[in-house]
């Protein structure tokens, strides 16, 4: 059975891991490398960071970064979700963005959205079967490690508002 909790910052060793992980597929971030607890904690909100375990072993994390630092935009972030390759397939990512999504209503999001690599299908589907939708697709939008890369906008709604 899974658990979700708040980060803390003795969680990042760990979380650094699983980022590191999603890092290393080449299909999950633009990041090269995982930056340190202060970068990260600096651009992420305080209110929507969160850890799912599994017998107390840290399976993924995900958190939330404002879109915007003008007010206009204070009611939407983009979502970062990685769950460690021990546990993929096995439900910890659907129960880890649902939550997500409770928690950044809870604080007074409205918008949701993420960049998702046309190629990772299985972040596509996790994030439609949670109700995100395809705004918009960005063809050759970076090049890493030496390959173009296309991207979908997802975005997800408060049907709070």
């Amino acid at each position: 059975m899974f658990t979700i909790r708040k980060m803390k910052p003795a969680d990042w060793l760990e979380a650094a891991a699983v980022y590191s992980e999603g890092i290393e597929t080449g299909l999950a971030t633009f990041e090269e490398e995982v930056p340190s607890w202060e970068e990260w904690d600096r651009n992420h909100l305080q209110s929507c960071r969160l850890v799912i375990e599994k017998e107390n072993i840290m399976a993924g994390w995900a958190a939330l970064t404002p879109v915007s630092p003008r007010s206009a935009y204070r009611g939407a972030a983009e979502v970062s979700i990685y769950i460690s390759s021990r546990f993929r397939g096995l439900g910890a990512g659907e129960k880890l963005l649902t939550r997500l999504i409770i928690k950044s209503e809870e604080v007074g999001l409205w918008t949701l959205q993420s960049v998702v690599f046309h190629e990772n299908k299985s972040s596509i589907r996790l994030h439609e079967k949670t109700g995100f939708r395809t705004v918009g697709y960005r063809e050759k939008i970076a090049c890493c490690r030496g390959v173009w890369q296309d991207t979908l906008l997802m975005e997800k709604r408060s049907d709070l508002i």
